[in-house]
């Protein structure tokens, strides 16, 4: 997108009062709302192939963020507050790495993690992580025994006590998605010269992607809050869960370039200067992390609402919405496809937000019965 456009739209950017993304909530109903921007999409109520929790895969753990397996069927599993890397396995979790000057503070930390899809030969594992001057990300090999000391490959995006996204994913080009956050200073999202307030799109060695709208720069999109939720469907198209402040959070669908309005509009704006969420509810019932695609939908994890979400898209948008496991887990923090046919799915109780169960935190097997 060419800078002159970019800095159009930072004068059109109106200031907005910042408020909490997260905090406990109570369970009331089984189906949560979600307000509809492009499509009809009601809430659903679930029939044949319904999500049911089966097993416990881990206890004990300290808020759990990111999720990533391997080849062979493991997974490495990111602690925000430790800085610990674990490897579960067959039922047992063993420590393979740590992080030691990670910055943890409100919600910054250790973050997200991502296997090269070419890990069988490469063994790079990619990790998302707040220091005390900004959020990075590193890039270190797993032996099947320890992680290696991690290198810098890209560095400079915002850091603070809030939004500091933290979530990757490798797209079907092979090129490296990121999620970050405006870090508390909303001007920063609509800024096209910083990396806070974005999706970064990089190579596995951390320069712009090729395709990039600005050849010279890692920003794909601009103009969120703080995106902690990122998957591709079967049709390749990128989604991201979106935190928003004291009205609405988002689920919108992201392309190369788009501008999602953040701090001029929060939700749904009709201005054609901004792209419009695909589904947007009340911060009550949602505060958005994780998201994966599962068993033809999307599935979205929520913190303050206390649920996971299953979302039907089709060719123009969200066409069903189904809320489950409301209140029964506490906070909702990430959720993944495992290699089995299940997914998997972190609680986030030890957060500072929540109230952990004495098993706390755990990671939920969930299967389509």
């Amino acid at each position: 997108m060419p800078r002159t456009f970019l800095a159009s739209l930072v004068a059109a950017a109106t200031a907005v009062h910042l408020g909490a993304c997260a905090s406990p909530s109570s369970p009331s109903v089984d189906e949560g709302t979600a307000r509809v921007s492009r499509t009809v999409a009601e809430p659903s109520t679930p029939g044949a192939g319904t999500p049911r929790v089966t097993g416990i895969v881990a206890s004990g753990l300290d808020t759990p963020w990111g999720v990533a397996f391997l080849p062979g069927g493991s997974a490495l599993v990111t602690e925000r507050n430790t800085g610990r890397i674990v490897e579960i396995s067959e039922g047992a979790t063993r420590e393979v790495g740590r992080i030691d000057d990670t910055l943890a503070q409100g919600e910054s930390g250790l973050l997200g993690i991502a296997v090269s899809p070419t890990f069988d030969t490469d063994r790079f594992v990619y990790l998302y992580v707040t220091t005390d001057s900004d959020n990075r990300v590193l890039r270190t090999t797993f032996d099947g025994t320890a992680l290696a000391e991690p290198e810098v490959i890209h560095d400079g995006i915002p850091a603070g006590r809030i939004h500091d996204g933290g979530r990757m994913i490798f797209g079907p080009d092979g090129m490296l998605y990121v999620a970050t956050g405006e870090a508390g200073e909303r001007e920063l999202a609509q800024d096209p010269e910083s990396l806070g307030g974005k999706i970064l799109r990089i190579t596995g060695d951390g320069e712009p992607a090729p395709g990039n709208p600005d050849p010279a720069s890692p920003v794909y999109s601009l103009g969120h809050r703080n995106v902690q939720g990122l998957a591709f469907d079967d049709r390749g198209r990128l989604w991201a869960s979106e935190f928003g402040q004291n009205d609405v959070d988002e689920l919108n669908l992201v392309t190369a370039g788009a501008n999602y309005g953040w701090p001029a509009i929060e939700g749904m704006g009709g201005s054609d200067e901004f792209v419009d969420p695909v589904l947007t509810w009340p911060v009550s019932e949602a505060s958005p992390s994780g998201l994966a695609w599962f068993d033809g939908s999307l599935w979205m994890a929520g913190l303050r609402g206390e649920r996971l979400w299953r979302i039907g898209v089709g060719d123009a948008g969200a066409e069903t919405v189904t809320s489950l496991l409301r209140g029964e887990y506490g906070r909702l923090r990430t959720v993944v496809a495992a290699p089995d046919g299940s997914l998997w799915l972190t609680t986030s109780n030890r957060d500072g937000r929540g109230s952990p169960a004495d098993d706390d935190d755990r990671i939920l097997r969930i299967e389509i019965s």
